[in-house]
């Protein structure tokens, strides 16, 4: 089991990859310390896993609040005595619009959600990280930072790929403490939000989602829009010890739409 007595820490557990990143981990043996806003889903999420025989812990969590990233963290060591990895994929989406009409006074709370929300959160668990010796922490960014999409959420690209610039910084500084940092960029991502998303697309484009999910996979060069439950097990190979010696890096998980040089 690729995190067999790992304690994880996920926020962002939402109907997505959140979701199933919490459900994979406690597959893979972790025990998991959920966050996100929603108290009912997360509860939910816990039955799933604890009916599974997995162990969970679920905390409401408002990430741009510190005292409420601390006490996910504190909810996680009283349960299960350390904390081994984060994984920070809690985000907010911001506005879609072209620029000319943006509200730039909103883009503050996406930033403060998706970027500085997981600077909250890594706060939080260096101490105990420092303190047991090493630990992992892994920021989910997205494509957008690098692939401009004309008409998307500007503030969302813009929270993601400071995160980006955040995860490096934070890996040169701890990483003589055997704590790894790195980021991973997400592209499209097949779930329940996407095609949720793609259902009001087709009906305002008069087609269906089957065909603009096709639209999308031709740019693909695997030829599909990458399933979240995939995803999620690139995510978790950096909280697992097979990503040891990896620190600062920043992997694209998209199906090869976007080649980072």
């Amino acid at each position: 089991m690729l995190l067999k007595d790992k304690v994880i820490i996920i926020t962002g557990v939402g109907p997505g990859m959140g979701r199933a990143m919490a459900k994979l981990a406690a597959e893979e043996g972790a025990k998991v310390v959920m966050g996100a806003r929603k108290q009912a889903f997360l509860d939910d999420v816990k039955a799933e896993i604890e009916a599974a025989g997995g162990q969970a812990v679920a905390v409401s969590t408002d990430v741009s609040d510190q005292a409420q990233c601390d006490r996910l963290v504190a909810a996680g060591v009283e349960r299960f005595g350390r904390i081994d990895g984060l994984v920070n994929s809690a985000y907010a989406p911001g506005e879609n619009g072209v620029f000319d009409d943006a509200n730039i006074e909103n883009w503050a709370q996406t930033i403060d959600v998706a970027c500085m929300g997981a600077a909250r959160m890594a706060q939080a668990v260096l101490p105990h990280m420092k303190a047991q010796g090493g630990g992992a922490i892994v920021n989910v960014a997205t494509m957008q930072s690098l692939k401009p999409l004309p008409g998307g959420s500007l503030s969302y690209a813009i929270a993601k790929g400071a995160l980006v610039t955040a995860s490096r910084q934070l890996a040169a500084e701890v990483g003589h403490y055997n704590i790894r940092v790195n980021a991973t960029r997400m592209g499209w991502l097949w779930g329940d939000p996407v095609r949720n998303a793609l259902i009001g697309m087709a009906e305002h484009a008069g087609t269906t989602v089957d065909e603009l999910a096709k639209g999308v996979a031709t740019r693909i060069p695997l030829g599909v829009i990458p399933p979240e439950e995939e995803c999620a097990k690139s995510v978790l190979m950096f909280v697992s010890d097979y990503t040891k010696m990896v620190t600062g890096a920043v992997l694209d998980i998209n199906g090869g739409e976007w080649m980072a040089p």
